[in-house]
C-alpha cells in the first residue's frame, strides 16, 4: 500500500498549544476573512432589528452630553474654560465610549460565542480582536459627530482650537483599544469560572468613569478633592482621555510621564490577558 500521499504538505495544521503564551500573527493572518466576517456581524446586525438601527451609535454619545453638560457643568457648576461644555463632554464621551464598547464586548467572549467554539476550530483571539476592531468604526462614526459639533461651536464664535500634536491622536485611540481587549479577556476568562463577576462589570464600567476624568479636568480633581486625586492620577485611561482632550481641544493638561506610564500598563494588562485567555481557551468549555 503507497503511503506517499501521508507525507505531503497541508494547507493547515491544527496542533495542540503547548506554550503557555502563544500569540501566532501568521495564523491570524490566515483567518483574516473570518476576522472581517465577524467585524461584519458585530457591526451590521446588532442593531438589524431595532427601530433606529445605527442612530443608536449617534443618539447614545449625544444624549449623554447633554445630561453631563446640564448635571456637571449647568448644577454642579464644574468650569471647562473657554470650551464649551456640551463639546467638551462630547470629546471625553466619544473616547471613554469605545474602551467601554471594548471591554464589554470581550470580557463576553466565551460565554457569547461558547456554541461557536465547541464546534469549530480557529484561533479564538479573532474574536476579541474583531470587537476591537469593529468598535473602531463606530468610535470613527460618533468621532464624526464631534466634528460636526465643533465646526458648528467654532462659527458660532467659540475660541476653539486644535493642538499640533493632534496627529497622535489615533494612537491614543489603539492605546485605548488594546487596553480594553487586555481587561477584557482577563475578565472573559474570569467569567468562565465566576460567573457574577459578569454582573460586576456594569458597576464597575461606571464607577470606573468617574475615576477617568471624562466629565471634569484632572486638575479639577486635584484642586477640589486633593485627597482623592490620587485614585485620577494613577488610572491610566485618565490620561488617554485628558490628552486627547488636549489634542482636540487645545485644553487641560499633558503628562509626558503619565503617558509613559499608560503606555506600560496597557501593554503589561494586554500580555496578561494574553497569557489568560490562552490558558482558559484550554479549558473553557468544560466549565461555561
Amino acid at each position: 500500500m503507497n503511503h506517499s500521499n501521508e507525507n505531503k504538505d497541508w494547507l493547515f495544521e491544527i496542533t495542540p498549544k503547548n506554550k503557555f503564551f502563544s500569540l501566532n500573527f501568521r495564523e491570524i493572518w490566515q483567518y483574516r476573512d473570518l476576522l472581517f466576517l465577524f467585524v461584519k456581524r458585530d457591526v451590521i446586525t446588532v442593531y438589524k432589528q431595532t427601530v433606529l438601527g445605527p442612530l443608536w451609535y449617534l443618539i447614545q454619545p449625544l444624549f449623554t452630553s447633554v445630561t453631563f453638560t446640564i448635571i456637571f457643568n449647568n448644577v454642579a457648576g464644574i468650569n471647562t474654560g473657554k470650551i464649551p461644555p456640551f463639546l467638551f463632554n462630547l470629546a471625553g464621551i466619544s473616547v471613554w465610549n469605545y474602551f467601554t464598547a471594548c471591554l464589554n464586548g470581550t470580557s463576553d467572549t466565551f460565554k457569547a460565542n461558547a456554541s461557536i467554539f465547541g464546534k469549530v476550530y480557529f484561533p479564538r483571539i479573532i474574536t476579541p480582536l474583531s470587537i476591537v476592531v469593529s468598535n473602531l468604526i463606530k468610535f470613527g462614526i460618533q468621532f464624526l459627530i464631534f466634528i460636526i459639533f465643533y465646526i458648528f461651536f467654532l462659527f458660532n464664535g467659540a475660541d476653539l482650537s486644535i493642538n499640533p500634536i493632534v496627529v497622535f491622536f489615533p494612537v491614543l485611540v489603539i492605546l485605548m483599544g488594546i487596553l480594553g481587549l487586555g481587561l477584557g479577556m482577563i475578565i472573559s476568562s474570569m467569567v468562565t469560572k465566576y460567573r457574577d463577576l459578569s454582573y460586576l462589570i456594569g458597576f464597575g464600567i461606571q464607577l470606573l468613569m468617574y475615576l477617568s476624568a471624562v466629565m471634569y479636568p484632572m486638575a479639577l480633581i486635584k484642586e477640589k478633592l486633593p485627597s482623592f486625586g490620587w485614585m485620577v492620577e494613577y488610572n491610566p485611561l485618565a490620561y488617554i482621555i485628558e490628552t486627547s482632550r488636549y489634542m482636540l481641544l487645545n485644553t487641560g493638561e499633558i503628562s509626558a510621564l503619565g503617558l509613559i506610564c499608560t503606555f506600560l500598563v496597557t501593554i503589561a494588562l494586554f500580555f496578561i490577558g494574553l497569557l489568560i485567555f490562552n490558558k482558559a481557551e484550554k479549558s473553557f468549555i468544560d466549565t461555561v
